[in-house]
């Protein structure tokens, strides 16, 4: 199989979608490999290591010959028109942003797997780019609000005085909000967290920090199948509202990374809450680009209200390109076997193993996903 690493466009993106040590492993699987010049440059991987594990590299990436075509982002319309007929394609899609890329991909007959639809099951754990980007995201939240803060995280006793322990807030407990909370306890902050969903108060518990929810009957209740917080009907909101409302006035820094998939973020600050916040205190918002857990945030931008720091980022793992790249290749690289065949190499995705259906957007020359599927086809 010949597979493609194309260059990342998106602004601000440094991530790429193979590493060099990922490439040496393609080809010792007996697969060919060709880089986009510059495309690991911002993971600190550079051409001369991609050649050094077996990779051509060439200014297309060697997309119009690919069985393959791997990348962080979704593709621009010139990749997909370079692609041929037939081809796989692996990216985060973000298939919820922009339905008009993948009719495009279906309508040149490219197979395309979104890798954010990978199902959350254990045998695909290591194939999970979700969970890999989301936890070096909650790790990167705090260290970018400790840099807005302005203050020490521990406390500190010295001639002079006492530095009191910052007290931080998480919202939000996924895998994003576990590592934050992780993150902060690593540098001596006082953290408490909340979720809706009943699982997370161990986990919560189990890290050192405190747990802040209203705990009725609703909240036992709160979790899909799938691991993902529920809506919370309007009664449990204000309860919560009004639990939360109290204990935000009294944080240092608050951290939010609630998300639903599909969905606009759930709005877990509110205007009045951040004005209630004392000046100084920071507000880092993990949920901008689908509109924010905070309605103030700005996608890549620093808003200032009443002296408190709101900061949305969209994109934290390319702040970590090495990294993210690291474990997003990794990603990929677990997942193909279930693109190839074990005997001849041959791109040939198992359609009926339930990792390849969970991630399949188009197959065929059609949307097949059955989140965006016409009802017919569906």
């Amino acid at each position: 199989m010949k597979i493609a690493v194309l260059k990342e466009s998106a602004p601000g993106e440094t991530r790429v979608a193979a590493t060099p040590e990922t490439v040496k492993k393609f080809v010792g699987l007996g697969h060919s490999v060709s880089v986009q010049t510059g495309a690991g440059v911002g993971a600190s991987a550079l051409d001369d290591q991609y050649k050094a594990a077996g990779a051509d590299i060439s200014a297309d990436g060697g997309v119009s010959g690919a069985d393959l075509v791997l990348k962080v982002r979704r593709p621009t319309d010139g990749e997909i028109a370079a692609m041929r007929s037939g081809a796989g394609f692996c990216a985060l899609l973000e298939p919820y942003g922009d339905r008009g890329v993948m009719e495009v991909l279906a309508a040149k007959r490219i197979d395309a797997l979104a890798m954010e639809f990978i199902p959350r099951i254990s045998r695909a754990q290591s194939m999970d780019a979700l969970s890999s980007q989301a936890n070096l995201a909650g790790y990167r939240a705090v260290i970018e609000a400790a840099t807005l803060y302005g203050r020490a995280f521990p406390m500190m006793m010295t001639a002079a005085g006492t530095v009191a322990a910052a007290k931080v807030f998480v919202m939000g407990v996924g895998v994003a909000g576990l590592q934050a909370i992780a993150t902060a306890r690593r540098l001596g902050a006082v953290v408490s967290a909340t979720d809706v969903r009943p699982a997370t108060k161990e986990q919560v518990a189990s890290l050192g920090a405190k747990f802040v929810a209203v705990e009725d009957e609703e909240f036992k209740q709160a979790e899909t199948a799938a691991g993902y917080a529920k809506p919370m009907s309007a009664e449990y909101q204000a309860k919560q509202a009004a639990l939360v409302s109290e204990h935000i006035a009294k944080q240092d820094i608050v951290i939010t990374t609630a998300l639903i998939p599909g969905r606009a973020a759930p709005v877990l600050v509110s205007e009045a809450q951040v004005k209630s916040m004392r000046p100084g205190a920071v507000i880092v918002d993990l949920a901008v680009a689908q509109g924010g857990n905070c309605p103030l945030s700005k996608p890549d931008a620093l808003v200032e209200i009443g002296g408190v720091k709101i900061m949305g980022f969209t994109n934290l793992p390319a702040r970590l390109g090495a990294d993210a790249s690291s474990l997003y290749a990794k990603n990929l690289l677990n997942l193909l076997p279930l693109l190839a065949d074990k005997d001849t190499k041959a791109f040939a995705p198992h359609w009926d193993d339930e990792i390849i259906q969970g991630a399949m957007l188009t197959r065929g020359g059609a949307l097949v996903h059955p989140h965006f599927a016409p009802k017919s086809a569906a």
